[in-house]
């Protein structure tokens, strides 16, 4: 949420077109300062955090309904719109007055972030929008902002959530910041704010330069970079100084949210630092909670810690028994004196030595025309289809090397294939053995 509260802030000074449309601007002073925007982005996300995960819909509006009457009341100098203003201090029951107003997507920045499908974040947007704005404008611009947040956390490129963002809702993304500039006025609706919001993110090269960039247009200039803030964090994350100044401008109830947000954030998202001991590693539980969060959140910081686990871990591996053509023999001899003898009853309960070494051959799964080497967390991860096999574990190292000797020319090794499954191409295995990857760390992303 600091992306979206910092794009309030910094962009209020300059709303109703007070600003000079320029980037070039003072980021913090005494002006800087939250604003309604940042009220209700805290309110709807302490509304969806104390939410059970199989909550209905009715639940879930009035969930928010209840958390943004309770904000508003407390800070009802927030400089919220008359109908807003209205509904959050109507003595009646309120009911959603059909805005397409850009309140909807300027409140929604925690829906992309707690949410683990596209599906799921859209739902959510459209729930935390209906409550007031149910017009079908305020929805989009809802489900839109949450979309590109989404999408810009889990790694999507700029071009993809571009074309993601026209073929879903029909937003005109083709104009540059430059030609918008000019003519560009305050208009509070989210089909004049939405999409000049995420085309500043897309023309922003890093956090600061999305907020610079946003502010520049002009118009509803603290709720536009708020939204564009949003999606700039999920994509770029946010430079600890710029989060310093965030929390000095935000009042203790606002910061106990945001501190909450935030932590169940690094809990959801970002791959545990720690010593990697033997005993942290012998039941495959912290590999395959990291495989979780690394599903969730495919940034390349947590892939690299991913790796390096792996390069300390052992996993299970299912294999098939293969005898010796000499063993097959002399089992088959075996079978064929007791059926001469008439004595197949013999059989029950025969034991027999091997005299050569048993092979242990992998299983491979294949998807389309593409196989994959299976790899599982702990044995208990196989389900039915490890009852199939014998299970060997191994060093991830050895498994690694027997992927990449395969006869199969496997596209990667599949971590807990039936389950949350995580695939690792077989050209990444250099760098879990440690050698050289050619790949930099990034900075990590945080809600």
């Amino acid at each position: 949420m600091y992306g979206a509260i910092l794009g309030d802030m910094i962009g209020a000074p300059y709303e109703f077109d007070q600003g000079n449309k320029s980037k070039d601007f003072e980021m913090f002073n005494e002006d800087v300062m939250y604003t309604d925007d940042t009220v209700m982005t805290i309110a709807v996300a302490d509304a969806l955090m104390g939410l059970s995960d199989n909550a209905d819909e009715d639940t879930v509006k009035a969930a928010v309904v209840k958390s943004m009457r309770i904000w508003g009341n407390r800070y009802p100098d927030a400089g919220y719109g008359v109908r807003f203003f209205n509904w959050l201090f109507d003595d009646k029951e309120p009911k959603p007055y059909g805005s397409w107003g850009n309140g909807s997507a300027m409140r929604v920045s925690s829906v992309g972030w707690l949410f683990d499908t596209l599906d799921e974040t859209r739902r959510y947007a459209r729930l935390t929008a209906e409550v007031t704005h149910n017009h079908p404008e305020g929805i989009k611009g809802a489900e839109a902002a949450a979309s590109a947040i989404f999408l810009a956390r889990i790694g999507i490129s700029k071009e993809e959530i571009k074309e993601y963002i026209v073929n879903e809702f029909d937003y005109d993304l083709s104009h540059t910041c430059d030609e918008i500039r000019p003519g560009y006025h305050h208009i509070e609706s989210c089909q004049y704010t939405v999409p000049e919001a995420i085309t500043a993110f897309l023309e922003g090269n890093d956090f600061e330069d999305v907020i610079r960039t946003a502010v520049s247009l002009g118009g509803d200039c603290d709720t536009l970079t708020c939204i564009a803030g949003a999606i700039g964090e999920a994509f770029y994350g946010v430079p600890e100084e710029m989060r310093i100044e965030c929390r000095k401008r935000l009042p203790e109830d606002m910061l106990r949210v945001l501190y909450r947000f935030e932590k169940l954030m690094l809990e959801r998202y970002v791959v545990p630092d720690a010593d990697l001991t033997e005993e942290l590693l012998e039941d495959g539980s912290f590999l395959r909670k990291a495989i979780q969060i690394g599903n969730r959140n495919p940034s390349k910081l947590n892939m690299l810690k991913i790796f390096r686990i792996l390069s300390e871990s052992w996993v299970w591996v299912p294999c098939t028994a293969i005898f010796s053509d000499a063993d097959n023999d002399a089992v088959e001899k075996v079978v064929m004196e007791a059926v001469e003898n008439n004595d197949l009853d013999s059989l029950a309960g025969h034991t027999f030595t091997n005299r050569d070494e048993v092979r242990m051959v992998s299983d491979i799964l294949q998807s389309g025309d593409d196989y994959f080497f299976p790899v599982f967390t702990s044995d208990e991860d196989m389900g039915e289809y490890g009852e199939q096999f014998s299970k060997v574990q191994r060093h991830f190292l050895d498994a690694a090397n027997l992927a990449r000797n395969n006869e199969k020319r496997v596209k990667g090794i599949v971590i807990n294939a039936f389950t949350e499954n995580y695939i690792i191409p077989i050209e990444m295995l250099d760098v879990i053995a440690g050698k050289d990857s050619g790949i930099e760390e990034e900075g990590e992303s945080n809600g």
